[in-house]
């Protein structure tokens, strides 16, 4: 007899609310996490730390780990720390270089990951890759899914707004990512797992949709819940296709080309999705995303993030290289710099000043 369903990697617990940091321990118990209490907490030496006066007293049985940064060693160490604790569970409590580094040591280890994010920046937290610095420069990881997260939208609402915005950009560049994906499946007949597609595609619509603002609880609400189907889209698909079309491959290229002046992963990534749907010929679509992004105070030219147009005219050329084997709309129009130049003056006229 066929199987008939699937098993989809995925939490077993996602708590987005007010006040949810301060039920941590129960919700670890109440769900058979930590049946001990023994916990290991990686933190930061900035938002992690300023919130454990506030978490330790939940949970009376943990040790707290504090992480310098975000590179592969740095979560070399960390798990080295960790070994030998007999932990039932990691948790990382900190924003995205925190959540990563824990998530690679929890899997170094064979331990179940409890991502508790203080911020919204991207979809890493809770997707099956852990994004670390390294030797040669950055790298990403495949990872478990963390078994539990749990956002605070006190906390949240607390963080630097630029975070949030950062988070907007990642989520809205899922409606460019399916686009290229759906390309690659008419051009070269990539499959399509149309669960995965379903998933990233809504979080990116509902929040591209949303009237709301940073400062509503219920966008913010709806951005993280968007993050978090982002990463479980992920999971579902095997890769980052769901999430990550020409949108990343620009973004990846600032970062390889301008290592020293890249702006935020979703700030590049809104930017590029807004470009690369211009591109595919989605020119409303492009307008609105880029309205979108505005209305946010996200960036939809370079100069706004520090770029000239001629270095964004490079890192578009450039970007295909950043994800051999990936095929988006640079990789189907196979641009040169005057093709570009000429795309991106039509752009900037049709989505307006």
């Amino acid at each position: 007899m066929p199987v008939l369903t699937r098993l989809i990697p995925s939490p077993v617990v996602v708590d987005i609310r007010a006040g949810a940091l301060d039920d941590l321990g129960c919700v670890l118990a109440d769900e058979r996490i930590s049946h001990s209490g023994k916990l290991a907490v990686a933190v930061s030496g900035g938002s992690g730390a300023r919130l454990r006066e506030r978490v330790a007293p939940s949970l009376p049985g943990a040790d707290w780990f504090e992480v310098g940064g975000g590179t592969l060693d740095d979560a070399i160490d960390l798990a080295g720390a960790m070994k030998g604790g007999h932990y039932d569970a990691v948790i990382g409590l900190g924003g995205g270089k925190i959540i990563d580094c824990a998530k690679f040591a929890a899997a170094r280890i064979g331990l179940p990951l409890v991502a508790v994010p203080t911020n919204l920046a991207h979809d890493g937290l809770c997707s099956p890759v852990a994004t670390l610095d390294n030797d040669a420069g950055r790298g990403s990881y495949g990872v478990p899914n963390p078994i539990a997260v749990v956002i605070d939208l006190d906390v949240i609402r607390a963080a630097p707004a630029r975070f949030v915005r950062a988070g907007i950009g990642d989520a809205v560049s899922n409606v460019s990512a399916i686009a290229d994906w759906e390309l690659a499946n008419r051009v070269k007949g990539e499959r399509i797992d149309g669960l995965a597609a379903a998933m990233a595609r809504q979080a990116g619509e509902a929040v591209l949709r949303h009237p709301g603002g940073i400062g509503d609880n219920e966008f913010l609400q709806v951005l993280a819940e968007a993050l978090v189907l982002s990463g479980i889209a992920m999971s579902v698909s095997g890769d980052s296709r769901p999430s990550s079309g020409a949108c990343h491959e620009i973004n990846h290229a600032f970062d390889l080309l301008f290592p020293t002046r890249a702006a935020a992963h979703g700030e590049q990534c809104g930017l590029g999705a807004a470009f690369a749907m211009y591109l595919r010929g989605a020119h409303e679509e492009s307008a609105h995303m880029a309205e979108v992004l505005r209305r946010h105070g996200l960036p939809v030219l370079p100069e706004e993030i520090g770029f000239t147009p001629q270095e964004f005219f490079r890192a578009v050329e450039y970007a295909p290289q950043t994800r051999p084997g990936r095929y988006t709309i640079l990789e189907h129009l196979d641009l040169k710099t005057d093709q570009i130049k000429d795309l991106y003056a039509d752009y900037v006229k049709a989505i307006g000043s």
